[in-house]
């Protein structure tokens, strides 16, 4: 990347930074607070714009209107907040970290098994019209789960089946706070009517999250 080229990518990151942290702003005000001209400004707001991270919108004129076209606000979307490092994670862990040396292990445990309460529900009504059978249900299971962001797959092995998440929301919470991973577990148990064992998690830093279903039945294959 040429020395231009990163001036621009370096002027334009704090363009963005400065609507992230003040708000809306018009393109004078940020090229008078970046002692830049406006139509440098402009150049780098019209590029933002285009990428759908910036928007723009008429600033509000209080009183009797004067000549000329009103100036624009702009301001930040959705997409241009999301470039930027979120700490829901460490927010979680100091919670729960203040959870537990004030209530404690078991606190602990039931805000893990109130949390995935709410995913057991939306599985189950999910399983609603799927039969007892465990592979029906695990196969059933990772669908839903699928749906709910964790990209699962069941599939048959020797001593029975096993159900695969190859993505987990909470593991780098998970992986100071185990009892995230066990309520699951237990919730995974319910769903499917028979003892399972948590084979790996990715909060443990293994690449998928694995549960070996027994077994009393076979468990086929089926897509995430």
């Amino acid at each position: 990347m040429g020395g231009a080229q990163t001036l621009d990518v370096r002027t334009r990151d704090r363009v963005v930074r400065m609507l992230l942290e003040d708000g809306p702003a018009t393109a004078a005000d940020l090229a008078a607070r970046l002692s830049l001209t406006q139509a440098a400004v402009r150049r780098h707001l019209d590029a933002l714009v285009a990428h759908g991270e910036v928007e723009a919108r008429e600033r509000p004129v209080r009183g009797q209107r004067g000549r000329g076209r009103p100036a624009k606000l702009f301001s930040l979307t959705d997409a241009g907040r999301d470039t930027f490092p979120h700490t829901y994670d460490d927010l979680a862990t100091a919670a729960l970290r203040h959870l537990a040396a004030h209530g404690g292990v078991e606190a602990v445990e039931r805000f893990a098994a109130e949390r995935v309460s709410a995913l057991e529900d939306r599985c189950r009504e999910a399983m609603a019209e799927v039969s007892e059978d465990p592979a029906t249900r695990a196969e059933a299971l990772a669908d839903a789960l699928s749906r709910e962001g964790y990209a699962a797959s069941a599939s048959a092995i020797a001593s029975g089946g096993q159900l695969c998440q190859h993505h987990c929301p909470v593991a780098h919470v998970a992986t100071e706070f185990p009892q995230l991973c066990e309520a699951e577990t237990q919730a995974i148990s319910r769903l499917l009517g028979t003892h399972v064992q948590r084979l790996a998690t990715i909060a443990h830093g293994d690449g998928v999250c694995t549960t070996h279903i027994p077994a009393q039945s076979t468990v086929v294959r089926t897509s995430s």
